[in-house]
């Protein structure tokens, strides 16, 4: 899924900032090719690129068979991530995704 970056958070995340927000934020991150990878809890696997400076590409596997407990605190990881990395909230990413939706852009 490709996730907006808020206009001038940029620079917190070129160079290794995006790598050093997925290390604090998961306890691990590798760079495979053009690619940022890690994994924690119910994520099984996490692939993270950046397309531009205003995109992300997040691709995520999840294990749906984990623990109530260890997917609550992935979603709490995984909501904490995006913001860091894009700029906008968890509430701020839904009212952008809806309005994509109602404009037929997804």
């Amino acid at each position: 899924m490709e996730y907006e970056v808020r206009k001038g958070h940029y620079p917190k995340i070129e160079g290794e900032g995006l790598k050093d927000i997925m290390g604090m934020t998961f306890g691990n991150v590798k760079v495979e090719g053009d690619k940022l990878v890690s994994c924690y809890g119910a994520i099984t696997k996490l692939e993270v690129k950046v397309l531009g400076k205003t995109t992300l590409d997040v691709v995520s596997e999840s294990d749906k068979t984990a623990p109530l407990d260890v997917q609550a605190e992935t979603i709490k990881r995984w909501n904490a991530f995006l913001e860091q990395a894009t700029g906008f909230t968890s509430k701020e990413r839904s009212k952008r995704l809806q309005k994509k939706v109602k404009e037929g852009k997804l």
